[in-house]
């Protein structure tokens, strides 16, 4: 279970995706909690309690978001 989580990290739950991802990206946070699969792209919704319950570890920003910043 994590503790901490914001917009644009990645995740990792405790049990993959159909697709067989199990790393998912945070798109919206709030009393829900909007994820899209890393593997195809699949997005859901979960309520903030059951994200916190099946989410096993933070991986951190996704790396969409460091490559649209630049590296000089």
């Amino acid at each position: 279970m994590i503790e901490t989580f914001a917009l644009g990290d990645r995740v990792v739950m405790k049990k993959p995706h159909a697709c067989g991802a199990n790393e998912w990206a945070v798109t919206r946070t709030g009393a829900d909690v909007k994820l899209r699969c890393a593997g195809c792209g699949r997005v859901v919704m979960l309520d903030r309690v059951d994200f916190l319950k099946r989410a096993k570890k933070n991986l951190g920003p996704s790396n969409e978001r460091n490559s649209s910043e630049g590296n000089g």
